[in-house]
């Protein structure tokens, strides 16, 4: 008995010890210091001066969209001819390549969400990596797609010329390995005769259209959502969207929604409840406050059944918690 309460205690030591080598002790002894350098990473970013978006065109040699201080590069993939389940995917269902840049500081952040072909991932994120961007995130957004397609989250603070000769080498990256800039291939449109105001009204939203597609584009006011201290926005990817083609009996909607971590397993429960794929769920940043995940799905059949499905799973959304 004596032997078993050594044996005991000397595993009880032994495991202590071990619990305590795996801490940092920094953590332990400076937490002062780590929350005032966190404090001051925060204060850096906070933004002090607008951006020089004349400086950002002439770099990039590529035009954007200006929006509440922020500025965004679109690049739609019109040379990537998706089909799922019989749909044409074009840009407006979500194959627009994007990097947007907002102030940061004295400098500025970008965060991109860049579409790959299967043959374009390692030349891309070699690319993405010889620029100093972080790859933050590699998913899809759909299945049974013909031809496979990748979507890769990139990320970078630095000075505005940095940030720009960076995203220019990026696309210019893409265009070389598939032979041509895809934003100049022939746009592609799809067949829309969808009831879009029933739709508005069951999802109490306004949508907008393009080429055939009918998109809803849903931002998150209840959330203030930083990286790296500075503010990410609807603008800048923080969104829950729906993109709606076909017709009223035979429609397909593909889109995102945008959660806080314990609205995960109501969404995807009501989702699938309703007959709605859910596709991934991922993250989009890495050091973002508070922790977001993202979830695409796919849905397909009566348009007015798809709406109400949806509408239940944002009504998971938004929510006090206690």
């Amino acid at each position: 008995m004596k032997k078993s309460n050594n044996l005991s205690a000397l595993i009880a030591v032994t495991t202590m010890g071990l619990m305590m080598s795996c801490t940092n002790p920094q953590q332990n002894s400076n937490g002062a210091n780590d929350k005032a350098a966190k404090d001051a990473k925060v204060a850096l970013c906070a933004p002090t001066r607008s951006l020089d978006v004349k400086q950002i065109e002439e770099i990039t040699g590529m035009k954007g969209t200006e929006k509440n201080g922020e500025y965004k590069i679109t690049v739609p993939q019109n040379d990537l001819k998706v089909v799922v389940d019989g749909f044409k995917i074009t840009p407006p269902m979500g194959l627009g390549s994007w990097a947007a840049f907002t102030p940061c500081g004295d400098s500025a952040m970008v965060m991109g969400d860049i579409i790959l072909a299967e043959n374009d991932v390692k030349p891309v994120q070699q690319e993405v990596i010889r620029q100093g961007f972080a790859i933050t995130a590699i998913h899809n957004h759909f299945v049974r797609n013909k031809p496979g397609v990748f979507f890769m989250h990139i990320g970078r603070t630095a000075d505005v010329p940095t940030l720009a000769k960076g995203v220019k080498a990026i696309f210019e990256k893409i265009a070389e390995v598939r032979g041509a800039d895809p934003g100049k291939a022939p746009a592609d449109s799809v067949v829309n005769t969808l009831d879009v105001s029933s739709l508005d009204k069951i999802l109490g939203s306004k949508g907008e259209m393009s080429k055939g597609v009918y998109k809803y584009t849903i931002g998150r006011p209840d959330v203030q959502l930083s990286e790296h201290g500075a503010s990410v926005s609807t603008f800048m990817g923080f969104n829950t969207w729906a993109a709606w083609q076909g017709t009223p009996d035979h429609a397909a909607v593909a889109g995102d929604f945008a959660m806080l971590e314990q609205e995960v397993a109501p969404v995807i429960k009501t989702l699938i409840e309703n007959g709605i794929e859910v596709v991934a769920v991922h993250n989009h940043m890495v050091h973002e406050t508070p922790k977001i995940f993202f979830l695409h799905y796919w849905g397909t059949g009566n348009a007015v059944q798809l709406a109400k499905g949806l509408k239940a799973a944002l009504d998971c959304t938004g929510k006090e918690t206690k």
